[in-house]
């Protein structure tokens, strides 16, 4: 048996060609349609945590008449996952080099020391005890 030879009209390859693709069916709702007592599912809105909220009780508390645009806190949010990722992963590794598994303040404390440069790191470790002294006695 011999085939046709293809079509030289271009347009007509591209028909022929989409009629070739399989068409993605329809799905139809199940037999006796929808009844009273059928419910609809309701959407759940996936919740994201961010810090946005925070980070505008900070800006209020330091400047409070100063605002902050979406894409600055957007940034700001990224920094701070940033700073915890890091944190994070130097506390790990310090509990592992210790042998020890748990992460404690302590090593929360000498992550910070590793991960801030010079008087940041200073200010940070001072108002993690703080807040920790604070934590405690309530």
């Amino acid at each position: 048996m011999r085939r046709n030879p293809p079509p030289r009209n271009p347009r007509r390859r591209r028909r022929l060609r989409q009629k070739k693709k399989p068409k993605a069916g329809k799905k139809l709702p199940k037999e006796g349609g929808a009844v009273a007592g059928d419910k609809k599912k309701k959407r759940v809105k996936k919740s994201i945590e961010t810090y946005k909220i925070y980070i505008f009780k900070v800006l209020k508390q330091v400047h409070p008449d100063i605002g902050i645009s979406s894409k600055a806190m957007g940034i700001m949010n990224s920094f701070i996952n940033d700073i915890f990722e890091k944190l994070a992963q130097e506390a790990s590794k310090l509990a592992r080099y210790n042998k020890k598994p748990t992460i404690t303040s302590r090593e929360i404390q000498t992550a910070v020391r590793l991960v801030l440069p010079g008087e940041l790191a200073k200010h940070a470790v001072s108002e993690g005890t703080k807040a920790v002294t604070k934590f405690t006695s309530s």
